[in-house]
């Protein structure tokens, strides 16, 4: 099996730095979501990012306890949705029963925002109960229940985590957002780092084919000079400098193939870990690739002041800075 780096979060527990991401592009998608799984433990992941939003938690249940594998050698991640923001136990334990598996080893708020339980289409204001600070504390709840190792957040900004930590009994061990040599996101990596959060990157290779745009790392002259010194492909450059910088990566695949190569790692040199921080200065590049850039400055009923992100363009670049 494929020797995966781990690394130790704030409470204790250890996280694989590499996992398979389970969105697959749209909510449920059961039948592609089993098959993915499947296939991936032989090839050796043992990390598994979903969550109730995605509505795929039971096939990734089911493919797990089907492996026969003790359930110990499986970390399994899972996000609470945004209009259960105001029952969290409720949500959990839903989630655990779709999900079959004992336990749960990573749980995140899935975004700060909070929608309403009768129409989750209505997003509520951030002073509005229950706010992500009221929400956190019924977070906290769960440790005690002993089907629930650790928790954290999702999409969390600095200026979002500033309200949210002086309010903590237990700091968040993981904050998931958009991370890529587009968006490295250093700031606020070094924030989390300060505060023993360890930062999760999802969309790591730019998430092409879901609201992309902008640079495709895999024709990129400085990706590829790179891959063929490794002899890898871009895609392991890219995940590598991920891992290497300390931040776990969740790609996302239903190729056998790239499966292999994505959890396979290559060690970069000084001067290519840099030359791929940097990258995103150049012109026109820092930007999300996710879809998420509005020209309206909205994400999912928050202005992006609220969310504590940049202010972009329409065409994603960044043109301000909160």
């Amino acid at each position: 099996m494929t020797n995966v780096p781990q690394f130790a979060l704030n409470d204790g527990t250890n996280m694989p730095a590499v996992g398979l991401g389970c969105w697959m592009g749209e909510p449920g998608q059961a039948d592609r979501t089993y098959n993915m799984v499947k296939k991936s433990i032989p090839v050796g992941y043992r990390h598994f990012d979903t969550a109730s939003g995605y509505g795929n938690e039971e096939a990734v249940g089911r493919a797990i306890r089907e492996s026969g594998l003790p359930r110990n050698e499986f970390y399994i991640t899972t996000k609470l949705i945004n209009h259960d923001h105001g029952r969290v136990s409720e949500a959990f334990n839903k989630s655990l029963q779709a999900l079959d598996c004992e336990y749960v080893d990573m749980y995140l708020m899935h975004w700060p925002q909070a929608s309403s339980e009768t129409d989750p289409s209505k997003v509520l204001p951030p002073e509005q109960s229950p706010t992500f600070v009221e929400t956190w504390k019924d977070m906290e709840k769960l440790l005690s229940t002993g089907k629930l190792k650790s928790i954290g957040v999702s999409n969390f900004s600095i200026k979002n985590l500033e309200i949210l930590l002086p309010h903590c009994s237990v700091v968040p061990a993981n904050n998931q957002v958009e991370c890529h040599p587009c968006l490295p996101q250093h700031d606020l990596k070094a924030y989390c780092d300060s505060k023993g959060i360890i930062l999760t990157a999802w969309g790591p290779l730019g998430r092409p084919g879901y609201g992309h745009s902008g640079p495709n790392f895999t024709t990129e002259p400085a990706f590829k000079t790179i891959a063929e010194k490794h002899n890898v492909e871009v895609a392991q450059v890219v995940l590598s400098w991920g891992v290497q910088r300390k931040t776990v990566v969740v790609p996302k695949t239903e190729n056998e193939t790239r499966m292999r190569t994505n959890i396979t790692l290559t060690t970069l040199d000084q001067s290519e870990m840099e030359a791929i921080d940097n990258f995103h200065k150049q012109p026109n590049t820092h930007r999300s690739l996710a879809g998420h850039d509005k020209p309206h400055g909205m994400i999912f009923g928050w202005t992006y002041e609220q969310m504590g992100w940049p202010r972009r363009n329409p065409e994603g670049i960044v043109i301000e800075t909160n």
